[in-house]
């Protein structure tokens, strides 16, 4: 009883010594038409229920309570190829839908689903009219009469082939929102998520059911314009052709979190209708953070190595330390810091020997007319660096604080981050580097440190040797 489940791909059969007239291959009369050309056996009044079962997504047929067939949808044509002229009237399937050698055991598989509960599930393989053969799985179940007596029974049935693919994509669609390796998340047109995977729950940082109905934004702190940009254009456009990553920040119960998410959108529409109405979008997602955070340290360093290798090279050819020294901070500074103070020890205070202009960027220079004392408050940063013989960080707090946070300090009005990092060379303290970034800059890190720590190393050198030269 095997056959082929490729869709539309039959084994050619030819005339069986077994099978009866009727159509080509087969010997059972299907009876006289109906003289009113309806369906034979169909009862008067029933274009309500012919309607219904001409309308189903899966083939249908009926059996009476003898075997004839009462009932014959036009899925079932179009599975079969017999219409319903030509299937209703007839006794079982025998000599025209299924093989004589299987029409016994077909039958009484079918048939016995009129005296057993529930519903029974077989796979037969059946006659298509052009003589090839098409394996089908049936759902069959009895039917009972008014007196509460077995009636008949009715089969519905699908080919294998589709039946297996409509179970691979409910599988599929139960996996990915149960326990994949990424997130997805399904949104409504008013793009509020209507199902949430457990991967997608423990990134947003809820929980499954929390989760739905909730706009994005009460989620994502910032990013969420982005995101709901992205939905639109696939709501209205498709989807695109490649994933975006998009960089947000969420809301959590630990605070915020910065997080990058690999994403890939598809625009959801009813199979029902005839022309396509858009159901919401499915967000697909993986968060990427740490490889692209890695990315980007990689990045930096490369580039922070680059720049002290061009820094050497200039510093070399030229003939005055000090000038070495602020060349040395002019390659230093591109994409770390915005300003660059040198301040030099000179008895128990600093002196501003170098500096980048306090109103617009530019290079470090000399102090015009000599050093100048600096003028810092006891426990200022540059001092504390001196003290510790090591590295300060800082940054401006919050607030009208944070506006007169520079200017309390001495360093320009645009400062809100800064880092100092103290110069020493043959085991003296020379003075201290002090670097600032703007507000609209992230604060200053670990490895912004050791990074300024190495320039200071190399700086520190030039100063000494002016030192020296100056003092012979």
């Amino acid at each position: 009883m095997g056959a082929s489940r490729s869709s539309g791909t039959t084994d050619e059969l030819g005339p069986d010594e077994d099978s009866g007239g009727g159509p080509p291959g087969c010997s059972v009369d299907p009876g006289p038409p109906a003289e009113d050309g309806g369906i034979p056996g169909e009862p008067p009044g029933s274009e309500l229920l012919a309607a219904l079962l001409d309308g189903m997504d899966a083939a249908l047929c009926a059996f009476d309570a003898a075997g004839t067939i009462t009932h014959w949808n036009r899925e079932a044509e179009r599975v079969l190829g017999w219409t319903a002229r030509e299937a209703v009237g007839r006794t079982g399937f025998a000599g025209w839908a299924v093989r004589r050698a299987d029409a016994d055991e077909v039958r009484a598989r079918l048939m016995s689903a009129m005296d057993a509960p529930g519903r029974q599930v077989h796979e037969f393989a059946l006659l298509r009219k052009d003589g090839g053969r098409v394996l089908v799985r049936t759902q069959s179940a009895g039917v009972r009469g008014a007196d509460g007596q077995p009636a008949g029974v009715y089969c519905a049935f699908s080919e294998v082939h589709a039946q297996i693919d409509l179970e691979r994509a409910i599988a599929m669609s139960e996996a990915l929102l149960e326990d994949a390796s990424w997130g997805v998340v399904l949104v409504d047109v008013d793009l509020r998520p209507t199902v949430v995977n457990a991967y997608a729950a423990r990134a947003l940082g809820g929980s499954r059911t929390a989760l739905l109905g909730r706009p994005l934004g009460e989620l994502v702190v910032q990013g969420v314009e982005e995101l709901e940009a992205a939905l639109h254009h696939v709501l209205a456009e498709g989807a695109p052709s490649a994933p975006a990553e998009l960089w947000v920040t969420l809301r959590t119960a630990e605070g915020e979190r910065r997080r990058c998410w690999r994403s890939g959108f598809l625009r959801l529409a009813s199979p029902l209708t005839e022309e396509p109405v858009p159901l919401g979008v499915g967000w697909l997602f993986r968060d990427v953070t740490a490889d692209r955070l890695a990315a980007q340290e990689a990045d930096r360093l490369r580039f922070r190595t680059s720049q002290l290798h061009r820094a050497a090279r200039t510093a070399s050819e030229c003939e005055d330390p000090m000038e070495a020294a602020t060349s040395l901070l002019d390659f230093a500074l591109a994409g770390f810091a915005d300003h660059v103070l040198v301040d030099l020890v000179a008895g128990e205070r600093l002196v501003r020997t170098a500096a980048t202009p306090f109103d617009a960027p530019g290079p470090c220079l000399p102090v015009s007319g000599g050093a100048i004392p600096a003028r810092y408050a006891p426990g200022h940063p540059a001092l504390r660096s001196v003290e510790r013989t090591g590295t300060v960080r800082t940054s401006a707090g919050a607030g009208d604080a944070a506006r007169s946070w520079a200017a309390e300090r001495r360093w320009p009005r645009d400062a809100a981050h800064a880092l100092c990092a103290v110069l020493r060379s043959r085991g003296r303290t020379l003075g201290v580097l002090t670097f600032l970034r703007a507000a609209n800059r992230s604060a200053f890190e670990r490895p912004d440190a050791a990074y300024a720590e190495t320039v200071a190393a190399r700086v520190a050198g030039a100063v000494d040797l002016a030192q020296v030269t100056a003092g012979t």
